[in-house]
């Protein structure tokens, strides 16, 4: 009689685990049923676009496109000669004012001390007060056109504004650059840590989803963990089938390895 019990617990062992195999099955099969696998392409997650903010004739070109770039590295000069005598000749200014002002002080003291004594008028000693305010005020206008130039001369220069690889160069050495006849930039850069899966999707599909939510990415055969980085608002088509909305998703990506926008990538969304 034990040995047929012993014999029944083992089969209805065996049992239950087929049981829990099926299940585990079945749950893995609705699991990978659930995801969905789109095709889409890569894209820059932003990219700036670089021009001159003043008229002037281009006078270095130190980078050509697909070059890497550190953060603040020189990209372009224009010819600086006019800015730099702009900043010369504020700082000549700067001077002259800081003497004013210091003998405007020195002239109030003197009135001070004559009027302590009783040797001058009150009428005098304001006077020098008034002149040592406007030496003051004068100080202070020269301190803005010095900050004024400053900026002219430092918008002479294009530089990196982040790490990056440097998408697109227009301008050449000897160009004569007119700020408001541009069509188009002197220098585009993208940053190279990050790019974006686009991929495109029905209104019922975007609604399943949130910015934040995990993604898979699949770049060469790599397999990449990423977020959904934005839904779109406005349809960039309209099929039979309904309105068609652009999906991004955001992944992490090395500097040396070179991904380029409109590669095709394989995205897998839960």
């Amino acid at each position: 009689m034990s040995h047929l019990s012993q014999a029944a617990g083992l089969k209805w062992a065996r049992l239950m685990l087929s049981v829990l195999m099926l299940s585990l099955l079945m749950l893995l099969a609705n699991d990978a049923a659930a995801a969905l696998q789109l095709s889409g392409r890569l894209e820059w997650v932003h990219k700036v676009e670089m021009r001159a903010v003043e008229n002037g004739v281009i006078e270095k070109v130190l980078i050509a496109p697909g070059e890497h770039v550190e953060e603040g590295q020189l990209l372009l000069r224009m010819d600086q000669r006019e800015a730099q005598a702009a900043s010369l000749e504020a700082k000549a200014r700067l001077v002259r004012r800081q003497i004013g002002l210091e003998d405007a002080e020195r002239e109030l003291a003197r009135a001070q001390e004559l009027f302590d004594r009783g040797l001058i008028a009150s009428e005098e000693l304001k006077d020098a007060e008034l002149l040592k305010a406007a030496a003051l005020a004068e100080l202070e206008s020269a301190k803005a056109k010095q900050a004024v130039v400053d900026v002219l001369l430092e918008r002479t220069e294009l530089r990196a504004p982040f790490e990056g690889i440097v998408v697109a160069q227009n301008g050449y050495r000897g160009a004569v650059i007119y700020k408001t006849l541009q069509q188009q930039p002197l220098v585009a850069v993208a940053p190279t840590s990050q790019m974006l899966a686009r991929v495109l999707v029905t209104s019922d599909i975007l609604r399943r989803y949130r910015p934040g939510q995990p993604a898979k990415v699949n770049v060469r055969g790599q397999l990449r963990t990423g977020t959904i980085y934005s839904l779109g608002v406005e349809a960039v088509r309209i099929d039979p089938d309904g309105a068609v909305y652009e999906l991004d998703v955001i992944f992490n990506s090395n500097p040396d390895e070179i991904l380029r926008p409109s590669e095709f990538v394989q995205v897998t969304l839960p």
